[in-house]
């Protein structure tokens, strides 16, 4: 980052590593999927196909992330086991769950043709995500026992309700009807009353999915006589169990043993709550302003290989914002974001107390959503362009005390914007006079805004400010509560480090505009 006066802010930061030897899982749960699923005319009380589309995307996140060696999900949920030596993102929890989650939903919105090929995809889909930090190879044991338990207890109950409504019965009165019911008086009641033998339901209703990897041959080339050139490579395999928590199931995956180690011995009760005790959790600080930071990963190379404009692409931008837009309308307790080339903050207002302000559940529904409406809005800013692979977003939460020191923070991030364009401008268009990148890196060394702006004026540009705001100043985007006939977000590209702004908007801080 570049150096100013803001820098400060930084400070604020708090790091939220995983130890080791802990073991790492990050556990993935559908956001309002019961809603979805009503919308998208899911099949009750399991659809396969939406269950497949899980599993497919569960299977993409272990083929993208080496360190993830194993997953496990049902429903609307998968929990993703890193291997125990794992160095990923410095074990940064908020890093890690952000990016997986936005890894899984980008996969979830690019394969719903691939599994509902004549089912419109009418609303985003979005996740939570939270880290579980497993002190020992016997409580990741604990924990996947209790989450097949999940699968069946959930299953079961599901299976029987369908079955009730679908007799006659409201939801409330089969509701109540189960209410205190054990699993052989489910087992009896969907046997003699609807005559479903509940063993003979599909295993992956049952016993939810697993996706492990394997090793196989593929061929890479032909050499020059026409032979092919063969690879192992690793690859997701889908299975299924009906004990994962079992030594024998795992001792069928040598793999698992290597990056996990083994179980000393089955175990057939486990407590919840002991689970539970292990999650990775932070409460956010009461009545201080939470900033979520998205950032997009990796995206030198998303750009490059998507052809956008250097030094900025002005669809991209524009996209970005559109995306910034729409998740201040899902999320009415963020009142301000500013976003600059792949980062985006959002502001959420001081007593808000979205998801009781615990961060993974803010940070990770954040991103997901954010992801979602990425790809879904493509097309709306590249028609002619085919999106080659999915981007992904990381994310994390950090509280500032004052307003004085929120406006800092927003500040620092709109000196980078002008810093860091001004420097990406010169440098491309060195580079197309003739320099390599090497070169024109070299040559910007040590140069200040004088020298740049005097550069620039070499290759045509007689002022830096005559560029476009949206490249010089970001773009912020906030509710317009100054509209009285309706309340809509607006994006401005305007300098929010002077006063002025804040005196012109008062409503978004809540304050006296004497005051700033």
């Amino acid at each position: 980052m570049a150096n100013s006066k803001y820098e400060y802010v930084k400070s604020f930061e708090v790091e939220d590593e995983v130890w080791l030897p802990n073991l790492m899982v990050v556990r993935l749960d559908g956001r309002n999927f019961r809603r979805f699923s009503e919308v998208h005319e899911f099949v009750k009380p399991n659809d396969e196909i939406a269950l497949n589309l899980m599993n497919s995307c569960a299977a993409s996140v272990l083929e993208e992330f080496p360190d993830v060696v194993f997953s496990y999900g049902f429903s609307d949920e998968f929990s993703f086991v890193f291997k125990k030596s794992t160095k990923f993102y410095q074990r940064r929890a908020s890093k890690i769950q952000s990016l997986i989650v936005s890894f899984f939903t980008s996969i979830y919105v690019i394969k719903w043709k691939e599994f509902f090929a004549h089912k419109e995809l009418r609303y985003p889909p979005s996740f939570h995500a939270r880290v579980i930090c497993c002190a020992s190879i016997e409580v990741l044991q604990a924990y996947l026992l209790w989450r097949q338990n999940d699968c069946h207890i959930n299953n079961q109950h599901n299976t029987c309700l369908h079955e009730l409504v679908k007799h006659g019965k409201t939801e409330s009165e089969a509701q109540e009807f189960l209410k205190g019911t054990r699993k052989k008086e489910k087992h009896d009641l969907l046997f003699e009353q609807f005559g479903i033998n509940y063993e003979k339901l599909p295993v992956m209703v049952r016993q939810g999915a697993c996706i492990v990897k394997t090793q196989v041959e593929d061929i890479v080339k032909y050499n020059e006589n026409g032979a092919p050139v063969k690879r192992l490579r690793r690859k997701a395999k889908i299975v299924h169990s009906k004990n994962i928590a079992g030594k024998s199931f795992w001792s069928e995956h040598p793999n698992l043993l290597k990056e996990l180690g083994g179980f000393a011995e089955d175990i057939g009760k486990v407590e919840p709550d002991y689970i539970r005790s292990f999650q990775f959790e932070t409460k956010l600080l009461p009545s201080t302003w939470v900033v979520i930071r998205i950032d997009g990963c990796h995206f030198h190379r998303f750009s490059e290989v998507h052809g956008f404009v250097k030094p900025n692409d002005e669809q991209a931008l524009k996209l970005m914002n559109s995306c910034a837009v729409a998740v201040l309308e899902e999320f009415q307790d963020i009142i301000f974001s500013y976003g600059v080339s792949d980062e985006y903050s959002f502001v959420l207002k001081k007593d808000s107390q979205l998801y009781e302000r615990q961060a993974s559940d803010i940070v990770s529904s954040l991103v997901s959503f954010f992801s979602s409406m990425y790809i879904m809005k493509w097309k709306d800013f590249f028609p002619q362009k085919e999106l080659k692979y999915c981007p992904s977003f990381d994310g994390r939460a950090v509280c500032y005390p004052s307003s004085k020191i929120l406006r800092d923070y927003l500040a620092w991030r709109q000196v980078d914007c002008h810093i860091n364009n001004q420097y990406n401008t010169c440098f491309w268009e060195l580079v197309k006079s003739g320099k390599s990148k090497s070169e024109a890196q070299n040559y910007l060394k040590c140069t200040q805004a004088p020298e740049k702006n005097e550069l620039l004026k070499q290759f045509g540009i007689s002022d830096y400010n005559t560029l476009p705001l949206m490249f010089r100043q970001g773009s912020s985007a906030f509710w317009d509560k100054e509209d009285i006939i309706k309340k809509r977000v607006v994006v401005e590209h305007c300098n929010i480090i002077e006063p002025s702004f804040w005196n012109s908007h008062p409503s978004i801080l809540n304050e006296n505009p004497e005051s700033l």
